[in-house]
């Protein structure tokens, strides 16, 4: 018997994990995966978990304020730098880190498909990536201190601490469930809409 290594979405298209095609996939389908996946496995405070959607629309806030001169296309790759998750969830670093398997090569996959599918480059150059990863580490900051029981000198030594104009007015309050899905998709229509 084959082994099944698709996913099928609820747009109705089926995404081949192991070969995944930019034309099987839709921001909806992201959108509403994304707003599903917990960060922090779900340990986190709140009445609603806090999404990997909501943790992706405050990586593209931060990272503006980082690259205030950022392209579109830069801004759209970091709402989207997450989206991988959407089929394969969020592991946290230590678990992929002790599972072993070449787990990044997998999720750059379907990261290029991704960028395909939505008319960015296939691997963004690393200045840019290192620019998203700046901003992804200070919302882990935000993340761990606010909503994940991380004292502030703990989130510093593993995340580094976040210095720019306005970070002491960043407040999470993890939102329910649709409220974020229809922010990520209104955020990624704004975004997308000025590339066309």
């Amino acid at each position: 018997m084959t082994k099944r290594a698709w996913q099928r979405m609820l747009s109705g298209r089926r995404l081949d994990l192991l070969d995944p095609a930019p034309l099987d996939i839709e921001i909806e389908d992201i959108a509403h995966g994304l707003a599903r996946v917990a960060r922090w496995n779900g340990q986190t405070l709140g009445a609603h978990p806090y999404s990997v959607a909501e943790h992706s629309l405050l990586v593209e806030q931060i990272f503006c304020i980082y690259r205030p001169k950022a392209t579109v296309a830069d801004k759209l790759t970091a709402l989207l730098h997450d989206a991988p998750e959407y089929v394969i969830g969020d592991m946290i670093s230590p678990f992929k880190a002790a599972i072993g398997i070449d787990y990044k090569a997998f999720e750059a996959k379907l990261e290029a498909a991704v960028h395909l599918r939505f008319g960015l480059p296939a691997v963004p150059d690393v200045a840019l990536k290192k620019q998203i990863k700046r901003a992804d580490r200070a919302s882990a900051f935000f993340e761990a201190t606010q909503l994940a029981g991380f004292t502030d000198a703990e989130a510093a030594k593993f995340f580094g601490r976040p210095r720019f104009r306005g970070a002491a007015e960043i407040r999470l309050d993890p939102a329910p469930t649709q409220a974020v899905q229809s922010a990520f998709v209104d955020r990624f229509a704004q975004l997308y809409g000025k590339l066309q």
